[in-house]
């Protein structure tokens, strides 16, 4: 049965999309079955795994109101090795339409159970926001990745964050939880970011995870080739650091 996870943080602007879409090529180039899902109206997460989102017949909108299964509206992107459960504009409609309906928390989970057995991940790519679509997000995971930068405001974003799941956790999903940290964009050249990275580990110790990105042009070129970086220039030092990134998810989640 699939892990469930989300990428989030309500701090825009820190890799969130980055972090999923290369993870799961990184995942996917390890041997593992994944299911990425773009909860973002943008469609950045679509886009980046090679999929055309203006093309698509079916997105994760149609799985919230019920009209498609998840295997129905999923597409295969080969270059990169894992599914997709896609999304463009029209998924920015869902917020007012799943206002007055039942379960409105709970569709994505839902929608997710009926396919969770043919897939080892489920990565899904939130929105910065807390919004309806970051809470069905939240409500179907087994626990959070954030991909944070080591500056002094994503600190104050994160206690944000961790009181959301705090939240969601009592509530409504008593799964959830804070899977772990991951330093991103990451210059170890910069005395603030060495600090704050310290700070994290002091703070939050075996939840902020070994794994390191580096700050790296490579992975900042991929998107505008429609690929992750893993698979864009699989020698780059971000792009190794993601898979290295990748080991160490399918280690953490065999201790869990």
């Amino acid at each position: 049965m699939a892990r469930i996870f989300c990428v989030a943080n309500q701090k825009g602007g820190v890799g969130k999309t980055t972090t999923t879409v290369n993870l799961a090529a990184g995942l996917a180039k390890v041997g593992q079955r994944v299911l990425m899902v773009d909860l973002d109206p943008q469609g950045n997460a679509t886009m980046g795994s090679g999929v055309e989102k203006r093309k698509l017949a079916l997105t994760v909108y149609d799985v919230l109101l019920e009209s498609s299964s998840v295997a129905q509206a999923r597409v295969r992107s080969e270059k990169c090795g894992y599914d997709v459960l896609g999304a463009n504009r029209e998924l920015a409609g869902a917020e007012v339409e799943l206002v007055e309906v039942e379960r409105r928390d709970q569709r994505l989970k839902t929608a997710l159970a009926q396919s969770a057995a043919e897939y080892d991940f489920i990565l899904i790519d939130c929105p910065p926001s807390l919004s309806m679509l970051t809470l069905n997000g939240l409500c179907s995971a087994h626990g959070v990745i954030v991909p944070m930068q080591c500056e002094y405001f994503a600190l104050e974003g994160l206690t944000d964050l961790v009181n959301t799941i705090k939240q969601v956790h009592a509530n409504m999903n008593k799964d959830l939880q804070i899977i772990g940290l991951l330093r991103v964009m990451f210059d170890p050249r910069i005395t603030l970011q060495q600090q704050v990275s310290d700070q994290l580990k002091a703070h939050f110790a075996a939840k902020v995870f070994d794994t390191v990105i580096p700050r790296n042009v490579r992975l900042a070129e991929a998107p505008s080739y429609g690929l992750p970086g893993v698979v864009f220039d699989p020698a780059a030092r971000g792009s190794q650091a993601y898979v290295e990134f990748a080991r160490e998810m399918v280690e953490r989640i065999k201790k869990m």
